[in-house]
């Protein structure tokens, strides 16, 4: 297929080769893969000015994302690439391969790194999805950041970049530029931008941004950030949210209001306790999706409301495909029940095959899990509806679970987002943290949003 750029996009790819040091952050969307891989190109045969390339990426992005692109394109046929994932012999095989580009599952840095037997010389590296290296305690961090002077370019795409907060940017940024911009280490920008927040006497739980610190750290990183949203550069179809309630029967509120209240459900046979706050959390999510794992790792149902509201919702659907996103293995295996039941068929989309079922139109129901396919899966030829069976508190989740139907590429005039929450528990609660979180990243991306007119 002919690559014909948008003008964001030659923007994207001018910028990328004119900065070593980047941080991409593309809405969902808006092809930053291509965008990418086109950049990639010129500076490999064009400038000359890097040999060898390494891309980091989620596993099934790694595995089926960035080949599918490479061979999607005319302009980029001449790229040889080779993808080390699978068994440590198939990563091997990958290595030795004479290649343009190598792909690795973000899993494997570590591997790849410190027991590979490879020598790691890459001069550019591609994060895709850099917000996988927020976590500066991480084993993945800590060994790219053993080989990070070597590498004389990097990249890093993601649309989320700060979907817990600001505290976030601090290793993504350690990895694009060896701190030079927020500091090199994470005491000295906590003391720089943030105040102690949540704590018990000498430990602190969590920090607040200081007055200022957020349009500090924005003018901080401007200068190797570009930022675009898809609602700027695309005719994105419609993003309908809207918040489908099931109600609990009297007894079922009772045994949710109970676990909330002493941290204790009491079961007829057993009882099922929550050690402390995190903990209690995910206990009434699971109440909430209707199920609730014991201390002995048992599934206990409590209820079926959720069930029955996404049966009613696949009825009304007549047949029109549902994407169902699960977030407890008990929900995956109750829905999975309940289609069977009805004979309904369906995929998990786990698979290349699955994932080519869907976008065929050949599956009226997807089970979708967010931590394993919310990124960089194009889903949207397979449908334009989104039901959330179980929310996750991650917006970067949310946000790239939804951005596989609500993207480029998508026929429909619209795209439904509907959310199965129980009323007065835990599911509106997330729904609003969701929300507050959003503000934050939505002020970092306007902050250093690109000026195409420059």
């Amino acid at each position: 297929m002919r690559y014909e750029p948008h003008d964001y996009q030659k923007y994207a790819i001018d910028y990328i080769e004119g900065h070593p040091f980047a941080a991409v952050l593309l809405d969902m969307g808006l092809g930053k893969t291509s965008i990418t891989l086109t950049a990639i190109a010129d500076l490999l045969f064009d400038s000359f000015m890097v040999h060898k390339v390494l891309v980091i990426a989620p596993l099934r992005v790694a595995r089926d994302t960035w080949p599918a692109e490479i061979g999607k394109w005319d302009h980029l046929s001449h790229l040889t690439f080779s993808v080390a994932v699978g068994t440590e012999t198939e990563r091997k095989a990958a290595l030795e391969a004479k290649a343009d580009i190598y792909v690795i599952n973000r899993e494997n840095v570590q591997w790849l790194i410190y027991d590979s037997g490879f020598t790691f010389d890459f001069d550019m590296v591609v994060i895709d999805e850099l917000s996988s290296f927020k976590n500066h305690q991480s084993k993945r961090f800590k060994a790219l950041m053993q080989v990070r002077p070597l590498i004389n370019r990097v990249v890093g795409l993601t649309g989320t970049p700060a979907s817990n907060g600001l505290m976030d940017l601090w290793a993504e940024f350690k990895v694009i530029d060896l701190g030079k911009r927020l500091g090199r280490f994470i005491t000295h920008y906590r003391q720089r931008y943030f105040m102690p927040d949540k704590g018990n006497g000498q430990i602190v739980y969590s920090y607040k941004p200081l007055p200022g610190a957020e349009e500090a750290i924005y003018r901080q990183i401007a200068d190797i950030t570009i930022s675009m949203k898809s609602t700027d550069h695309l005719k994105m179809p419609e993003l309908i949210s809207t918040a489908y309630k099931v109600y609990l029967d009297p007894h079922e509120q009772e045994a949710y209001d109970e676990m909330k209240k002493q941290f204790v459900l009491e079961l007829p046979e057993k009882e099922i306790t929550a050690a402390n706050a995190a903990a209690l959390s995910g206990k009434l999510c699971q109440l909430a999706n209707g199920a609730i794992y014991d201390d002995a790792g048992e599934i206990n149902e409590i209820h079926a409301k959720k069930l029955d509201a996404l049966e009613d919702l696949i009825e009304a659907a007549n047949g029109k495909p549902l994407l169902v996103a699960y977030w407890f293995q008990h929900d995956l295996q109750r829905i999975m029940q309940r289609l069977h039941a009805r004979h309904i068929p369906f995929a998990k989309l786990d698979s290349s095959e699955s994932i080519r079922r869907w976008n065929a139109g050949e599956l009226p129901v997807a089970l979708i899990h967010p931590a394993s396919a919310g990124h960089g899966l194009n889903l949207q030829a397979g449908g334009n509806s989104l039901v959330w069976f179980g929310l996750t508190w991650s917006l970067e989740l949310y946000q790239q679970t939804i951005a596989r139907l609500w993207r480029q590429g998508q026929t429909s005039e619209t795209v439904i987002v509907q959310h199965l929450t129980v009323a007065d528990s835990i599911d509106e609660q997330i729904l609003r943290a969701l929300q507050a979180k959003d503000r934050t990243q939505a002020a970092l991306i306007a902050a250093v949003k690109a000026d195409l007119k420059i």
